[in-house]
């Protein structure tokens, strides 16, 4: 139960802290951010920034649902670790760190799955039935 419900936490706070902090202003100011945006491993921008869009706010708001959790997980924590190693490889540590300390909620996730109190396992109770 401890454990469930400090899932719940890290889930919900992780997910729309990404979601709202970061994945929404890249959604609704897309056309305006896409110019300065970096082309990651040579996608370009526009395609670079529609991933991010869709890590941070779409994939971030299924992990704090708990929806798909793993795979959801996945998508923000390796949109968090390009961001700490790839486009911030020049930067001092300061700017790595906020991607990184991001990262490790996404890591974690995959690895527990949502908690009893996630839609994957309301789906799954419902499954054996």
């Amino acid at each position: 139960m401890k454990l469930d419900l400090g899932l719940l936490v890290l889930r919900i706070s992780a997910g729309l802290m990404i979601a709202l902090g970061h994945g929404w202003g890249k959604l609704t100011g897309f056309s305006v951010i896409v110019p300065r945006f970096p082309s990651i491993f040579g996608l370009g921008s526009q395609v670079s920034l529609a991933l991010a869009v869709f890590a941070e706010f779409f994939c971030a708001l299924a992990v704090a649902a708990g929806f798909k959790t793993r795979w959801a997980a996945l998508p923000v924590a390796f949109t968090m670790l390009v961001a700490a190693v790839v486009v911030h490889a020049a930067d001092p540590w300061s700017k790595k760190e906020l991607a990184l300390l991001y990262a490790v909620p996404f890591i974690t996730l995959f690895f527990t799955d949502g908690g009893r109190f996630s839609v994957d396992s309301f789906t799954r109770a419902r499954g054996r039935r």
